[in-house]
C-alpha cells in the first residue's frame, strides 16, 4: 500500500531512490532473507556466525531486541515517511481534505481487507477462528491515524500527540490491574494489553494463547512508529541541505535509541506488546537506517548496488501477498532438487536462497513492464 501512494504521485523531483531501496531490504528480510540468515546459522559452528544470523532471522521471545525485531515496525515507519511525498503532493496541489481523507480511508480499508485474506479468512471455519487483527491492519491502522494527523492538524500537534501516546500508553499498562497479577506486570500473562485480547477475542482468534502480538491495546502505539517516520519524512522533503538532513535523522535516531534505552529498565522493550521503548528503539534504529541509505544513495550517488533492494520496494505488497498464497519454495525444489540430493548438508541453504531468488526474479518482470500493484 505505502508504496502504492509514491507511485501514484511522485515526480522525478519528489520520489527518493533510498526509500524505494529501504523499503525493499526490509521487505527483503520477510520474504526470505531471515531463513537465508538462519539456514547459514545452522551451517556454521562459529558462535560469532551464529550470534549474527540470530540477530537477522529470529525475534526475541519476549522482552529484549533483535535486529529482527526491528522489521516490522520499519515498515511502518516507512509508510510514515512516504506521508509527505504523497499526501504531501495532493495538499500541495490543492486537493480538498475531505478527499484526501477518504482516500486514506479506503486506502487503509484496502489493507486491512489484504490483511484477513493474508490471515486465511477465505478457508472459513466459522468467525470464532478468524483471526482480525495481523501485520497489515496494523500497517493500516498506523498509516490510517498518521494520515489524518498529517491532515488535519500542525506539526507541533503531532509532536503533542506523539508524546502523550507514548506516555499514557505507559500509564495504562503500568497502572491497570490485571485480575491475579495486580499492575505493572509485563508478563506474558499479566500485561494489560493481552489481557483485554483474551477478553474481547476468542482463543481461535488470537495469534498466542496469552494474546496477539498485533491486538486491540497494542495498536495505540503504533500510531507513533508512523509519526516517527512522518517526522523523518517531513524533515527530508524540506529545503536544508542533504548533509544537514543526514545529520538531523542521525541526532534524531541516537536520541530515539537512549530515550528507548534510558525507559526499558522502567517499561521493557517488548515487540509482542509494542511498549512505549520499543517504539523508541526502534524508531531509532529506523532512523539510523533511513539516515545511512538516503546518504549513500542520494546524496553520495551510490545507487547500483541497490537495484535489489528497489525492485522489491517498489511492489513490497505484491510479493508479500504473493508470498502467501504461492508456493516459490515448491518453484525453487523443483530446479534445485538433484543440487539438494548432492549437497543434503546444505540443502536449507540452496532452498531459502532458491526461494528468494524466484520470488525476485518475479518482481523484476513486474518492474521491467512496470507493473506495481496499487492500493
Amino acid at each position: 500500500m505505502t508504496q502504492s501512494e509514491a507511485i501514484a504521485g511522485s515526480t522525478p523531483m519528489t520520489r527518493l531512490r533510498s526509500i524505494d531501496a529501504l523499503r525493499g531490504f526490509d521487505m527483503f528480510w520477510i520474504v526470505g532473507g531471515d531463513g537465508i540468515a538462519a539456514a547459514i546459522g545452522k551451517l556454521s559452528h562459529r558462535p560469532s556466525i551464529s550470534a549474527v544470523t540470530i540477530q537477522v532471522s529470529d525475534h526475541m521471545q519476549w522482552a529484549g531486541f533483535r535486529f529482527y525485531d526491528m522489521i516490522f515496525p520499519l515498515f511502518l515507519f516507512i509508510i510514515g515517511v512516504t506521508l509527505p511525498f504523497s499526501i504531501g503532493r495532493r495538499m500541495e496541489a490543492g486537493h480538498s481534505k475531505r478527499d484526501i481523507l477518504k482516500k486514506v480511508l479506503v486506502r487503509a480499508a484496502i489493507l486491512c481487507l489484504f490483511g484477513l485474506v493474508y490471515n486465511g479468512v477465505l478457508d472459513f471455519h466459522g468467525w470464532d477462528h478468524v483471526r482480525f487483527f495481523g501485520v497489515l491492519q496494523r500497517q493500516a491502522f498506523g498509516y490510517l491515524m498518521a494520515g489524518i494527523l498529517f491532515v488535519t492538524t500542525k506539526p507541533k500537534t503531532q509532536w503533542i500527540v506523539f508524546g502523550l501516546i507514548l506516555v499514557l500508553y505507559w500509564a495504562l499498562l503500568a497502572l491497570a490491574p490485571v485480575p491475579g497479577y495486580g499492575h505493572g506486570n509485563y508478563s506474558e500473562w499479566g500485561n494489560f494489553a493481552n489481557y483485554v485480547d483474551r477478553q474481547f477475542l476468542r482463543p481461535g482468534q488470537l495469534y498466542e494463547k496469552y494474546g496477539d502480538p498485533e491486538g486491540l491495546v497494542s495498536m495505540l502505539p503504533s500510531i507513533c512508529t508512523a509519526l516517527l517516520g512522518l517526522f523523518a519524512g517531513r524533515w527530508l522533503k524540506s529545503e536544508r541541505a542533504p548533509l544537514e538532513k543526514v545529520r538531523g535523522l542521525v541526532v534524531g535516531g541516537v536520541v530515539s535509541l537512549g530515550l528507548g534505552l534510558a525507559w526499558s529498565p522502567l517499561f521493557p522493550v517488548i515487540k509482542k506488546i509494542w511498549t512505549s521503548s520499543y517504539v523508541l528503539v526502534a524508531g531509532g534504529f529506523s532512523l539510523l537506517l533511513l539516515a545511512l541509505f538516503y546518504w549513500v544513495i542520494d546524496v553520495r550517488g551510490w545507487k547500483k548496488w541497490s537495484m535489489p533492494f528497489v525492485v522489491i520496494g517498489m511492489n513490497s505488497i505484491t510479493i508479500y501477498m504473493a508470498a502467501r498464497i504461492v508456493s516459490f519454495g515448491d518453484i525453487a525444489a523443483f530446479f534445485l532438487g538433484g543440487l539438494n540430493r548432492a549437497l543434503p548438508a546444505e540443502k536449507d541453504l540452496l532452498m531459502a536462497t532458491g526461494a528468494v531468488t524466484v520470488e525476485w526474479l518475479f518482481l523484476y518482470y513486474l518492474y521491467r513492464n512496470k507493473v506495481f500493484l496499487r492500493v
